[in-house]
């Protein structure tokens, strides 16, 4: 049996696991959305991460023909080829696993699943094979599997929203990017402990790539810059704008960047990322603009600090230093081909990979992974909230500011409120069509009008068209929170906190309830200020409260224990003063919303 020759498989899949799931019996309905992918047999064959059908596919290259289909966990998030070139790493986000397959021949057999509870995002492995890393978001840590016995070995605290990673040559060092807080963790893991984190407001940090020498790991982000959305400050990217950066393992310095966005055409939502092995080239996907973005490494002008708001006039000019391919959709993870020159994207919307040639500048194939011929209306409303083509200038999406639907980790002027330099922070869109009225002060009960002036006014983009609004409606219905894996929880202290939150004492209920914590009312909490149009403020849900890095209206929370011990303190609402353990309580039944 196959299974005889990997005695480090401890945990089978159960044969349910081995069944593909209902969606799949009609294959040619169901949208694949990959994710991620990654190369095999020299680029002879192709694996790819698929996001909606909770799928990984096999695909030639030579033809494009998808040669196998294996069902994993729910919500795929990444994919890593092991150093034998036969297994695969899936990390499943959603079911709390990493799925493990082998390619035998043109097939795809299913080997294992290693638990990895705590939205399991990112992943890299040892270049020897024994050790496997994976970011775990919910619980801002990094966990270690020895792939000799497929158990734990420890994990590595490394900030908030850890997404993506990668490790040096010589295993030593590690790099994670934390967008919960806004930068970049460097993991010394020898220690088995972060060396330091490099915070410079960044956001939606996308994938890492390391250098051969192990020195510096180079990876895309996006910065907002606190100014007031007006065209003038849109085009010369003081809202949002996108960078590649490069952060040194070897000793601690600030990272390094570029400007990516030419005026009048800027970059929105980079997000893969790779080098030629010569590391005489860096791409990058950019997701929101829907493109391919090509670069000469050497000789880019990375800077520590300053630095221009836009792309560098003499590296724009250059044909040869900087070009980019139309790629439609939403093109993510991508890998390079040995031979340096062809490039295969992951292209979420378009349900397909595509090939570039990079000396031919075009794409030169696009393989199919099966999906409906005609997008649904929540698909088309899905293919609005990634289009960065729908802001001004094309610098940033929906999906800039909610990440996947869910929020960022700093409050923002969106106008949306009528006052300017207000600053909120961003709510999820879980729930968004269950959850009215909108906004943070409560004023907007038509959620189309809402959508329409995000639209207009936020990105200052064209009039939504027919169903445009209908369609963000749609997509919005299908979006689904990440599990928590603090959910389960069942101890003293969580029985006493979720009696003091529907008890008199802390009072949380009065306000965060139903279903949803939430009694889609407005209210005067003592939080407002001068600045504020309105003086009540919309009653949040509570769901998923413990991953938000930023809380309140206006983020001057950082923490559940800095909402108890300031101005919303209970005793500053509606409750009483709660002592010490009652708070710790409180914020204990807080975490398993």
């Amino acid at each position: 049996m196959l299974l005889s020759r990997l005695p480090w498989m401890l945990i089978l899949l159960t044969a349910a696991a081995l069944v593909l799931p209902s969606v799949l019996l009609d294959a040619a309905e169901q949208d694949r959305s990959p994710v991620d992918l990654v190369l095999l047999q020299d680029g002879a064959l192709l694996a790819t991460a698929n996001q909606t059908s909770h799928t990984v596919s096999l695909v030639r290259t030579r033809d494009g023909q998808v040669l196998d289909e294996a069902s994993v966990g729910q919500h795929p998030q990444s994919i890593l080829l092991h150093p034998d070139g036969k297994r695969l790493f899936v990390s499943a986000g959603h079911a709390g696993r990493i799925d493990v397959l082998e390619v035998v021949g043109d097939r795809l057999v299913p080997q294992a699943s290693l638990p990895a509870v705590g939205e399991p995002h990112g992943m890299a492995i040892t270049t020897d094979g024994k050790l496997l890393y994976v970011a775990l978001t919910a619980l801002d840590q990094v966990l270690e599997i020895d792939l000799a016995t497929g158990k734990e070995r420890r994990r590595i605290d490394v900030g908030r929203w850890p997404r993506h990673l990668a490790i040096t040559p010589d295993g030593k060092r590690m790099a994670v990017t934390a967008s919960g807080d806004r930068g970049m963790a460097i993991v010394d893991l020898v220690e088995g402990e972060l060396a330091w984190l490099d915070r410079f407001v960044a956001l939606n940090l996308g994938h890492v790539v390391m250098s051969n020498d192990g020195k510096f790991a180079y990876y895309p982000w996006m910065v907002y810059r606190a100014n007031a959305i007006t065209a003038g400050n849109i085009r010369l990217g003081w809202v949002l704008a996108s960078r590649i950066a490069r952060s040194r393992l070897d000793k601690q310095e600030r990272r390094e960047a570029i400007s990516l966005d030419p005026r009048g055409e800027a970059i929105a939502d980079p997000h893969g990322i790779a080098l030629t092995s010569d590391e005489d080239r860096i791409v990058c996907s950019a997701s929101g603009s829907q493109e391919l973005l090509v670069y000469q490494l050497p000789g880019l002008p990375f800077e520590s600090v300053g630095g221009p708001d836009h792309i560098d006039p003499a590296l724009q000019a250059d044909k040869d230093r900087f070009f980019r391919i139309p790629l439609p959709g939403r093109p993510l993870g991508l890998r390079i081909a040995p031979d340096n020159n062809l490039v295969y994207v992951a292209n979420y919307l378009r349900n397909s990979v595509q090939q570039i040639d990079l000396q031919r500048r075009e794409v030169t194939a696009e393989f199919d992974l099966g999906g409906p011929p005609t997008p649904s209306l929540a698909r088309q409303g899905e293919a609005i909230f990634y289009d960065g083509k729908r802001s001004l200038d094309q610098w940033y999406s929906c999906h800039s500011c909610h990440y996947e639907g869910g929020g960022n980790a700093v409050a923002m002027d969106t106008l949306n409120d009528g006052s300017s330099r207000t600053f909120k922070t961003v709510l999820p869109l879980y729930n968004v069509t269950r959850t009215a009225p909108w906004t943070w002060h409560g004023w907007q009960t038509d959620l189309d009008d809402a959508l329409h002036r995000s639209l207009t006014t936020t990105m200052l983009g064209p009039e939504p068209q027919n169903n445009d609004l209908a369609a963000l409606r749609a997509y919005f219905e299908t979006l689904t929170p990440p599990p928590n894996p603090l959910a389960l929880q069942d101890s003293a202290e969580v029985t006493a906190g979720r009696d003091l939150f529907f008890g008199a004492k802390a009072a949380c209920s009065t306000c965060h309830s139903g279903d949803l914590y939430t009694d889609g009312k407005n209210h005067d909490v003592g939080l407002g200020s001068s600045g504020d149009r309105y003086k009540t403020f919309n009653t949040p849900s509570l769901l998923g409260v413990f991953r938000k890095s930023a809380l309140l209206h206006d983020g001057r929370a950082r923490s559940l224990e800095q909402v108890l011990e300031g101005p919303h303190a209970p005793e500053n609402v509606r409750g009483e003063v709660l002592s010490e353990d009652e708070r710790h309580a409180l914020i204990e039944f807080l975490k398993t919303l």
